[in-house]
């Protein structure tokens, strides 16, 4: 198709000045997006990684982080550059994009509001045994994050997410020394080696794709849009920002993949999959270190579960609010203007969006999901991933974008990789479903 869009190519700067140097005390979007990104799931696949490998695969840790810093910096640079937000770039590629957006955000949003409920409950039972079942404290958790995102803005919203990474960080950087690493291995482990193992190559890839890996990579440019950056000028501040997301992420994962190595590889300890493989941790860190030790991970375990639900009840609301504001409005609702003032949060879309996450998943917790649905829903989200990463690469060299903030050769080299690193793990994940069961 011709290069040609209603997306201007030249955006006026935010009202607000940017600073001439980016600085500590401007983030706040990239600790949102890596307390999002990073959930239990991400915590356990780097613990099995390090349970099983050991050392080895640190390096695919690593690598993880960098591919995440990539798309979230191409992501906030096609919201700073244009003016405009990532679904107006989506529907200037055609209608196709709107298709899938609407089809994956209503499946996806459905199964996940579940999922989220169901892992922020899973310590709360094990830290208070005699109190409520799991699916009363799934409720209770959908509920207190509906409420709080529904009555907050986004610098509330910031500020707590901040407290909540805290407490993630000092957990497992604690765990991690408490386990005593060995550097001399972990040094060996950031050379790129692949384990002796059966489908070491895909379970290598499922590695690096996993680390931090959503949707909240594409709500990253809504986050800077609500933090008030709208204009060119804080592109310094968005990628400080976007490098300290990852670096914290990569603390997180690292710190996890020491303690599966240390405590789990050297022992010859098995875990469950799943977020009830960090149950299984906590019991083995409460036969090691004592019932403290296991408290506070358990706790730990609940800030990552709770952000992850949090930031997605509202990032991923805020992005459905702008697909309906685009679709309703035309180009005019496409702005990251809109976004800045708070009309995203205060509108119908948003809210309803809310609901959605909250209140029709409860039915799963009590009645188990669907076995057609999650099929769906593990297919979509495979296919999410190389979606983002091509659309970005398309965005980002076209005329859509002002020339000085196009793709150099470095970001569609990463970009590229990226994308077809996310293509393999897509087509592993659709093949990997029991489709002989689905019809």
């Amino acid at each position: 198709m011709a290069e040609t869009t209603d997306t201007p190519t030249s955006v006026p700067e935010a009202s607000g000045t940017p600073p001439r140097k980016s600085s500590w005390r401007y983030i706040g979007p990239g600790i949102v997006v890596a307390a999002t990104g990073v959930g239990a799931g991400d915590l356990v696949a780097t613990l099995v990684a390090g349970s099983n490998f050991g050392y080895t695969l640190l390096w695919a840790a690593v690598v993880g982080c960098l591919v995440k810093i990539s798309l979230a910096e191409a992501a906030g640079r096609w919201h700073l550059a244009t003016g405009r937000t990532l679904f107006d770039g989506w529907h200037s590629l055609g209608r196709w994009t709107t298709a899938f957006f609407a089809v994956y955000v209503v499946v996806w949003g459905f199964v996940y509001g579940a999922a989220a409920m169901a892992s922020s409950a899973l310590p709360l039972q094990a830290l208070f045994p005699d109190g409520w079942s799991l699916r009363t404290w799934g409720v209770v958790c959908g509920l207190v994050g509906l409420a709080f995102v529904w009555f907050n803005r986004y610098a509330v919203f910031e500020k707590a997410m901040t407290v909540l990474v805290g407490v993630m960080f000092v957990v497992t950087v604690y765990l991690a020394a408490r386990v005593t690493p060995n550097l001399g291995d972990a040094f060996a482990g950031l050379l790129p080696v692949l384990p002796d193992e059966k489908d070491a190559v895909l379970n290598t890839l499922g590695l690096i794709g996993g680390v931090g890996g959503t949707i909240t990579l594409a709500a990253y440019g809504y986050w800077v849009n609500a933090k008030g950056w709208t204009g060119p000028g804080w592109m310094k501040v968005m990628r400080f920002d976007n490098r300290v997301a990852y670096a914290t992420t990569g603390v997180f994962v690292i710190s996890m993949l020491f303690v599966g190595a240390e405590l789990l590889h050297s022992s010859g300890v098995a875990i469950a999959s799943g977020d009830r493989g960090l149950l299984d941790l906590s019991e083995v860190l409460e036969d090691r270190y004592g019932t403290a030790t296991a408290k506070l991970f358990l706790i730990g375990f609940f800030a990552t579960s709770f952000t992850s639900l949090i930031g997605v009840w509202h990032g991923v609301s805020l992005m459905f609010a702008d697909f309906v504001g685009r679709l309703r409005e035309g180009p005019a609702g496409g702005t990251g203007a809109s976004v800045a003032s708070g009309e995203r949060q205060r509108s119908w879309a948003f809210r309803g969006y809310l609901l959605w996450l909250t209140f029709p998943p409860m039915v799963l917790l009590f009645q188990g999901q669907p076995f057609r649905l999650v099929i769906l829903y593990g297919v979509l989200g495979a296919a999410f991933m190389p979606f983002l990463s091509l659309t970005l690469i398309w965005l980002l060299n076209s005329s859509r974008t002002p020339r000085q903030w196009r793709n150099g050769p470095l970001s569609n080299t990463v970009l590229g990789l990226a994308g077809l690193l996310f293509v393999v793990l897509c087509v592993k994940q659709v093949l990997d479903q029991p489709w002989g069961d689905f019809f």
